[in-house]
């Protein structure tokens, strides 16, 4: 979950391998550094810090040349320092690298013995050091690279630049993300394509295992295993490099908030014939429908949106349906059978828990399908079939139109398969698919709670801890606004299904403590009101995300945010963006950094 940088042309390196982490920093930012070929000498720079530290470092240092790589780190193997940020130099020769190395220390060991001097924490340096071990026994840097690369287990991206080589550089991935920009007299490589935007959209979007060699002129990629070159597909990226500028909005998050309208509209384009009430198989069909069980894994946000969707195929789709933590499902020998659809749910298509979940249901034979965000990821192209959220670049870290666009999708799933089962009425379908069609004007009226929402969170600047209490559907909305409060304003929030709190929450509710409890109307408004009650009688602060008009419930509430009344299947999306603000103005006042949280980043390339 780092990133990578790297440049060959007639351009000031420094200048693009720092324009460029900029764009990555939301994929790290505990430290970064750059190494540049300044005539025949390598030169290195690294700061502790965000991306302006190093800028700031390189304003006092004259550094310049035409080819160099650059990275954004979030530390895995060693503390945040100027010794364990990237790149990592043995003998003029230096090495960046994204994902974790699982033999690193196997490895080192045997360095150490024949006398390589380790000057980091890290695991990447292991790299740098056998690459040097196998120039020693005169192979050149390619094959070198090759030999160092063949004994590495893990996940892991890398780019690597010597002084004996000044045309070319190397890049080489195994599940981790590297992209190549293709120019004209000048290449480029990064971890994801906002870096890459203000050069070029021609793109070469490199697989497992495959290994480049990237010159001025030309790109020449290979297979780890064999050696055999590959012929390259370059795709063009329909996409502006305004997706990655804030645009008068004073965070990404912000930004990609009061993009949800849009992106559920784009999510639904094409999916959905609303003259007819139905939905296109195309996308949504996967390979087989004659399936028992759905088994949906994911992390993170992620996973809240896959609670959301086992209410969906239960309930809609008639079909058994069970969410489960990446982290946890893959080492916990699950059961699983031949007539499962496993269903994978990432934003980035490389969250590593993820994708070995992934890999492991493969290798059983059942039938896979990926929910992601990004074209041609890992998980992507590793599923039996794909469907993509369509929600743009998202650069907060704080998930938030990519939550909504994965839940639309599932939404849209359980319809698709319910259709095909005869598991739904005719009138109820169209009755859900005209739904489709109003949530975009529904979440652009939502996104007006702001107002009131930007008046009451000084109040709540000060809280050390807050509770959500959601239930049905709207149990894992509240652990998902928790989740959010937590990742961007570092308040203590936990999410609870409302039925469960007199089973031991109760125990933390006083006149410190706010409650935010989802009371849209809908089938368990009453039993909503009832721990709303409860709440109150402990003392706690009262805040609801209710229907317009419903007096009755607004006036048990110290607080009310009023959102319109929608199908209780829709309500998710309405209720999220409440949410998502109030996290956003509560740590926004506290004066926390927002897009780029601490100890948090964007794509959890490692386990």
């Amino acid at each position: 979950m780092c990133g990578i940088m790297g440049y060959i042309g007639p351009k000031d390196a420094k200048e693009v391998l720092i324009d460029g982490l900029r764009r990555l920093e939301y994929r790290g930012y505990d430290s970064s550094g750059i190494a540049v070929l300044d005539g025949a000498e390598l030169r290195i720079a690294r700061a502790v810090g965000k991306i302006s530290s190093l800028e700031s470092l390189l304003g006092k240092e004259k550094i310049s040349g035409n080819l160099g790589i650059g990275h954004t780190r979030w530390a895995t193997h060693g503390r945040p320092s100027e010794n364990n940020a990237h790149p990592h130099m043995v003998n003029g020769v230096a090495v960046v690298h994204n994902g974790i190395i699982e033999n690193y220390a196997e490895l080192k060991r045997e360095l150490i013995s024949k006398g390589s001097v380790f000057r980091s924490e890290t695991d990447t340096e292991v790299i740098s050091h056998l690459i040097d071990s196998y120039l020693s026994k005169g192979e050149d840097l390619f094959k070198a690279v090759i030999s160092a690369i063949r004994r590495l287990e893990g996940a892991f991206a890398i780019a690597v630049v010597s002084e004996k080589e000044p045309d070319y550089f190397i890049v080489a991935k195994n599940f981790s993300p590297l992209i190549i920009g293709v120019g004209e007299g000048e290449n480029f490589v990064a971890s994801d394509i906002p870096a890459l935007l203000p050069y070029t959209r021609r793109i070469i979007t490199l697989s497992e295992n495959e290994i480049a060699k990237i010159s001025r002129d030309k790109t020449e990629i290979f297979d780890i295993r064999n050696g055999v070159q590959i012929k390259p597909e370059i795709k063009t990226v329909d996409m502006s490099p305004s997706v990655a500028e804030k645009e008068g909005h004073k965070h990404f998050m912000h930004k990609e908030i009061f993009e949800i309208p849009k992106v559920f509209t784009d999510t639904m384009l094409g999916r959905i014939d609303r003259e007819n009430s139905e939905l296109l198989p195309d996308e949504l069909a996967v390979r087989t429908m004659d399936f028992s069980r759905i088994i949906i894994v994911a992390c993170g946000t992620s996973y809240h949106a896959g609670l959301i969707g086992k209410y969906y195929f239960e309930q809609i789709s008639k079909i058994p349906a069970e969410a489960e933590f990446a982290s946890e499902f893959r080492y916990r020998n699950p059961v699983l059978k031949k007539d499962d659809l496993a269903i994978f749910i990432s934003q980035s298509g490389e969250t590593a828990d993820t994708l070995g979940a992934l890999k492991d249901v493969k290798e059983l034979g059942i039938p896979t399908l990926a929910i992601c965000n990004v074209m041609n990821s890992s998980i992507a192209r590793l599923a039996d079939n794909v469907i993509y959220t369509r929600a743009g670049i998202e650069i907060g870290v704080a998930s938030t139109k990519a939550f909504i666009a994965q839940t639309e999708v599932l939404l849209m799933l359980s319809l698709f398969f319910a259709s095909r089962r005869g598991t739904i009425g005719e009138e109820e379908r169209k009755r859900l698919i005209n739904e489709f069609s109003r949530m975009p004007g529904i979440l652009k009226n939502t996104l007006k709670t702001e107002s009131y929402i930007k008046e009451i969170a000084p109040r709540f600047i000060r809280s050390r801890d807050f509770i959500y209490l959601g239930r049905g559907i709207n149990f894992p909305v509240a652990l998902e606004g928790a989740l959010k409060l937590k990742e961007i304003s570092y308040i203590h929030a936990e999410g609870y299904a409302a039925g469960e709190m007199k089973h031991g929450p109760i125990a933390l509710i006083d006149e410190d403590v706010p409650v935010l409890v989802i009371a849209n109307r809908g089938s368990n408004l009453k039993k909503i009101i009832s721990n709303i009650l409860e709440a109150k009688s402990r003392g706690g602060i009262l805040i609801g995300v209710i229907t317009k008009g419903d007096e009755e419930t607004k006036r048990l509430l110290d607080f009310a945010i009023e959102v319109d009344e929608t199908d209780e299947f829709f309500q998710p999306f309405v209720n999220s963006l409440p949410l998502q603000l109030m996290a956003y103005h509560i740590a926004d006042m506290k004066g926390t950094d927002v897009d780029q949280p601490r100890n948090l980043a964007k794509s959890v390339t490692v386990e």
